[in-house]
């Protein structure tokens, strides 16, 4: 038709012909690393820090992703992400959290100054440049475009890019009901794992690993046959209790939960709370009744607890019964948020090279903004295979690099898409397509309502995403 231009999509390396195969190479191929590198990175939200890293104007850290690093940094304004180069010849300014006093930053090499707002404030020797290559747009800090959500500083280097609440779609909604924004970090690790990073994340869309993986938990899961299947002895687990083993059963699974993620998920206040109603009357024989009456003590219980130490709690009763959640929450591209009750974990997965990523855990939990913490500015790094992980994630750990090993003699990986509404791996199959839709070239517009399906979680079947 005249008048209309169209633009031809991009060729999509070892490119997902069929939705329940994974080419395998996807996870080490050196040409498909550098097309997620030059194609996705550059065009997405990336949860870039925590905003109680920076509590004070001129605290900033460092957020790196390929050769891209970013100085994120408390300005009057709130926090604000800078490219972190000095504006003449390129040395870069930060290493790391830190912070900054009225001098700001000052370039080791020539000696030029920026203030916490990003703005050049000395030149050495300004009489030597002509006026028109250090205009105040040009000398400033490169300014990288910041947006806030769930208590965290997003980046994107795409100024055309939607905004980030159009981008993320109904988690978003999802997670404000939890107050996700309030939350405050107990603890955060880190480590380098010799795993792609799409292949870390993947461990964390799918709950058909426990039964194998995490034994302890799917040992004491409540309805753990229906939840998870059957094991490898094909024999039933907790199925058939009464109302008080189902309480006894419910309590020891959130301990378990508890000590498997350090505190995370399950916070240690929530589970000294819920110890308290073993002894809660039940019907002996109602096990489904025995469960809401759980539910509604544990919830209530754990609300009071939290106000009566001046936390800012939800109404997680309401919001349990009323807003639809999923334990696991992934937020396209790297980014999971793990919500229980009123606590919860969170995972940041970043790339390194095409064998290796850099795998962030927190623990958070709703806490009083007077309660004296010492917060961490940077994560505590650990080998990955660590004993001082918790339970859960080291066993995860151990799985990984030896899949990383595996998959190159393999063509594909299987996806089971689930069947009337049971256990699906089809979370890895949407958001690797999304993957392949920001390869490709597709128009921001297709990729937004994409990324609104795919930020999901993690038992969720393959689904149409629009292309």
């Amino acid at each position: 038709m005249v008048g209309t231009t169209t633009t031809a999509l991009r060729e999509v390396p070892l490119s997902i012909a069929n939705p329940e195969l994974i080419p395998a190479k996807r996870y080490y191929d050196p040409e498909f690393f550098e097309a997620e590198k030059q194609h996705l990175w550059p065009h997405v939200w990336q949860m870039a820090c925590r905003l109680e890293e920076l509590p004070h104007v001129g605290d900033y850290t460092v957020y790196d992703i390929f050769d891209k690093s970013v100085i994120m940094i408390r300005t009057a304004d709130g926090v604000k992400g800078f490219l972190n180069a000095c504006r003449h010849r390129g040395v870069k300014l930060a290493h790391g959290p830190g912070s900054v006093g009225p001098e700001g930053f000052t370039c080791p090499f020539h000696g030029w100054r920026w203030n916490a707002q990003g703005e050049n404030t000395f030149i050495f020797g300004r009489r030597i440049f002509s006026d028109d290559i250090i205009t105040p747009n040009q000398i400033n800090l490169a300014p990288v475009r910041t947006e806030y959500w769930a208590g965290c500083a997003f980046i994107n280097f795409d100024d055309d890019a939607p905004a980030l609440r159009e981008s993320l779609g109904p988690v978003a909604e999802r997670m404000d009901a939890r107050h996700a924004d309030r939350l405050k970090m107990d603890w955060w690790c880190a480590t380098v794992l010799p795993t792609n990073w799409k292949l870390a994340m993947e461990a964390f869309m799918e709950s058909y690993h426990v039964m194998q993986t995490h034994r302890q938990l799917y040992d004491l899961s409540p309805n753990a046959t229906q939840q998870y299947g059957r094991n490898v002895d094909d024999l039933p687990v907790n199925e058939g209790l009464n109302g008080p083993e189902m309480v006894q059963t419910m309590v020891n699974f959130m301990a378990n939960i508890n000590e498997g993620m350090g505190g995370g998920i399950v916070h240690d206040t929530e589970v000294a709370v819920m110890e308290k109603l073993r002894t809660l009357e039940v019907p002996e024989s109602d096990a489904a009744s025995a469960t809401q009456l759980f539910y509604a003590n544990a919830w209530r219980d754990i609300e009071q607890d939290l106000t009566s130490r001046g936390a800012d709690v939800f109404d997680i009763a309401k919001v349990a019964q009323e807003v639809e959640f999923n334990a696991v929450e992934f937020i396209f591209p790297h980014f999971f948020l793990l919500p229980m009750i009123a606590a919860m974990a969170s995972y940041r997965i970043r790339p390194l090279t095409p064998e290796t990523c850099l795998f962030e855990i927190w623990s958070l939990v709703l806490r009083p903004d007077d309660q004296p913490h010492d917060t961490p500015t940077e994560p505590t790094m650990l080998p990955y295979n660590s004993p001082d992980f918790p339970e859960i994630p080291r066993q995860d750990y151990s799985n990984l690099p030896i899949q990383q090993l595996g998959l190159h003699n393999l063509d594909f990986m299987r996806i089971g898409k689930g069947l009337n509404g049971g256990d699906s791996e089809g979370l890895i199959s949407n958001y690797q397509r999304l993957i392949d839709g920001y390869i490709a070239g597709r128009d921001p517009e297709t990729l937004r309502k994409a990324q609104n399906i795919v930020n999901s979680g993690f038992q969720e079947t393959i689904l149409d995403i629009g292309f």
